[in-house]
């Protein structure tokens, strides 16, 4: 069990944000442990050739045969939304004498020797930790930006807006109960079950923040391995079915009929807060053409929307609710 004691100027500076570093890093585990992340499956395996071309054993070295990640390559968040340079800015800047024990830290609780390539790679740390950053740039160019990417911000920042709406509605407790099975609150203390290591741990906030990331490559809640870093606690991303493949809810024939085949099929899309670039995903037509329909439907009092970094996120009215029947 790893528990945050969080006063309550703590609880008031606990806050979201998605790191696009992150993802990079968490989904080397889509390679090295195909199957266990379903829903992005068919998104990776169009991506395979390309991964394959890169330093892909380096990278697949990263990984720990538990499914472990370095500490140093998913720094927390300092900001909601940081760009991707940014963060591998400050994985650049670790001092390379710190490169071995961060790595150990990984490999060696759970009796795994340090893989041959990174050991080898330690004669010069310097020019290893270049290597790994080079090479993680470089993925995150080829594989992920192009095309996965868009898709996946708009899927974590929907996430984003929902956790707000439920932490202004309901308060703290009802947010840490739907965040995760794994995660319980109780008396100002957030626990996690964290079954991937022995033993408690625990971790005083203690005005350093508490930063709550989404994710598309966790089965649960998880922490950092090492318990003094900053609190973060990453958690599966809601929506994630929508990166699967294309699709849509079929609506009633009724509704169909009053508003037509498109704008139908976008209020049924939007019972959770979406982009116009998801949505435009999961229909299988251009941003343009959603754009057309969903001003229709926001002056018309069917969606609202809400501007979240340089994103605007649409969702079903009450009204566009009472109209679709909640489907």
């Amino acid at each position: 069990m790893h528990r945050f004691t969080l006063r309550l100027a703590d609880l008031a500076s606990t806050w979201f944000a998605y790191s696009p570093i992150l993802e990079a890093t968490l989904s080397l585990r889509m390679w090295s442990h195909p199957g266990v992340y379903r829903l992005q499956s068919r998104a990776f395996e169009q991506l395979r050739p390309s991964f394959e071309r890169l330093d892909s054993r380096l990278l697949l070295s990263l990984v720990a045969d538990n499914r472990w990640v370095p500490d140093f390559l998913t720094p927390r968040p300092s900001a909601p939304a940081p760009e991707f340079r940014t963060e591998l800015a400050t994985v650049r800047g670790l001092p390379p004498e710190l490169l071995r024990g961060e790595l150990e830290q990984t490999f060696r609780p759970n009796g795994q020797p340090l893989p041959a390539l990174l050991e080898a790679g330690l004669a010069d740390p310097e020019r290893l930790l270049a290597r790994i950053c080079d090479a993680l740039e470089e993925y995150w160019e080829v594989c992920l930006a192009p095309t996965w990417w868009p898709q996946a911000r708009a899927v974590l920042e929907a996430d984003l807006v929902y956790r707000a709406r439920v932490l202004a509605q309901h308060g703290a407790a009802a947010l840490f109960t739907d965040l995760d099975h794994r995660l319980k609150w109780t008396d100002g203390v957030l626990s996690i079950n964290r079954h991937w290591t022995d033993g408690d741990v625990e971790t005083a906030v203690d005005g350093r923040g508490l930063v709550l990331c989404p994710t598309f490559f966790v089965r649960g809640a998880i922490t950092m391995i090492d318990s003094s870093r900053a609190p973060q606690i990453s958690y599966p991303a809601r929506g994630q079915a929508g990166m699967a493949g294309q699709g849509s809810p079929v609506p009633p024939q009724a509704l169909e009929a009053l508003v037509g085949a498109p704008k139908a099929r976008l209020l049924s899309l939007l019972a959770e807060p979406a982009s116009t670039t998801e949505l435009a995903y999961r229909l299988g037509v251009t941003p343009g053409a959603v754009s057309q329909h969903l001003s229709v439907l926001a002056a018309t009092g069917l969606v609202t929307r809400a501007r979240h970094g340089r994103s605007v996120l649409y969702r079903r009215s009450v009204l566009g609710d009472e109209l679709t029947g909640g489907r």
